[in-house]
């Protein structure tokens, strides 16, 4: 009999390994023995015998075996019972990896960061200072290409500590820029954030300027977002610019444009427009805009930018930084998480110190000067 507050587990069950769990999932995925075999790199004769011992174990406990075994090169027969277990070990062995994975990150073990493409230099720049410490630490760093719309699910998930991009937010009227944006945002609740610039949107166009005098505010300071449901514009299928229109004009926002092609990528936009192939106009982040005017994206060679104007008053404006959980290894100045972040950081303050450097040195009246890259 066991203990008092023992727990009393069926007979056969303790005896039952991971190997063999593995085993077990390996032949309900792939059928057969033989094609678990060669997915684990074993040896036929090692999965059959595993499979006999959990049939023996805990298909006598259950009342009816896990699987049956059928002609040659047919499929395995799983029971009722060895569906059940069969996802039940998919879910022990993910949870072991899930829990062994979080206590990896936890002590420094392993970092997981990503970025969208604009914020990659940003980011492999910080890597390189800090890269040499990781290896020498032995920490197994792994880096991912995310999106804009996707950046506080992937750390909500965990499967990111540390992105780079942009998100979307809306300046309060009368708040100042440099107002902190996690005391305003209810989404980051649980989140630290480091705003490198906050900025608004811009069109790239290849369309002559007659084609773009019906969208033109008279005043010459660029096109008014009540003009863009006039003008042939590429847009992407979805990310941050999709959320920026449904601002503007409501979910059914499309029924409204004149959308001239539908992309997945800006990159793809700019090739399309600088192609010629079609004239037409492109929405993105005013980063984005002043990147394309200094000549610093190649793929939108030949195309000019037009600032835009937030006639409609929605006050919606593209947070550009690096963000992380709020969590008490953060705190550690030691732990992997940390010493990427305060990279980060004294990057962006000498971009900053130099570009203060310029202004004060810059002819009077001269434009000033592009702060960091847009997502």
């Amino acid at each position: 009999m066991p203990l008092p507050g023992t727990p009393d587990y069926p007979p056969g069950l303790l005896d039952i390994t991971m190997d063999q769990l593995r085993t077990l999932l390996a032949v309900y995925e792939e059928g057969t023995a033989l094609g678990a075999a060669r997915r684990l790199g074993r040896e036929q004769s090692s999965i059959q015998k595993q499979l006999d011992t959990m049939n023996r174990k805990l298909g006598d406990h259950c009342g009816e075996p896990l699987l049956r075994k059928r002609g040659r090169g047919e499929r395995v027969h799983f029971t009722r019972t060895g569906e059940e277990l069969a996802r039940l070990a998919q879910g022990t062995l993910d949870g072991w990896r899930e829990g062994l994975d979080t206590a990896r990150r936890r002590r420094g073990r392993s970092l997981r960061v990503g970025s969208t493409r604009y914020t990659l230099g940003y980011l492999l720049n910080a890597v390189e200072q800090v890269n040499d410490r990781f290896t020498r630490e032995g920490v197994e760093l792994t880096m991912a290409h995310v999106r804009s719309g996707t950046l506080l699910q992937k750390l909500r998930s965990h499967e990111l500590d540390l992105v780079c991009g942009s998100i979307l937010v809306s300046a309060s009227a009368g708040a100042a820029e440099t107002t902190a944006v996690a005391e305003q945002d209810a989404r980051f609740a649980g989140y630290e954030v480091m705003e490198w610039r906050r900025g608004g949107f811009c069109l790239a166009t290849n369309q002559p300027d007659g084609d773009l005098v019906q969208g033109s505010r008279s005043d010459g300071r660029g096109v008014g977002v009540r003009s863009l449901p006039r003008l042939p514009l590429v847009v992407s299928t979805d990310g941050l610019i999709p959320d920026v229109l449904r601002g503007w004009f409501g979910p059914e926002y499309r029924r409204r444009m004149r959308i001239a092609a539908e992309i997945d990528s800006a990159h793809y936009g700019f090739e399309l427009l600088s192609s010629r192939v079609l004239y037409g106009s492109m929405l993105v982040t005013q980063g984005i805009g002043e990147a394309i005017a200094e000549g610093r994206l190649p793929e939108a060679q030949g195309l000019r930018t037009l600032p835009l104007v937030d006639d409609v008053g929605t006050s919606q404006r593209v947070l550009v930084g690096a963000f992380r959980r709020s969590e008490p290894e953060n705190r550690d100045p030691d732990h992997p998480v940390s010493l990427l972040w305060e990279e980060l950081a004294r990057r962006h303050a000498r971009i900053r110190a130099e570009e203060r450097a310029s202004a004060r040195n810059a002819p009077e009246n001269a434009p000033e000067p592009a702060v960091a890259s847009a997502s």
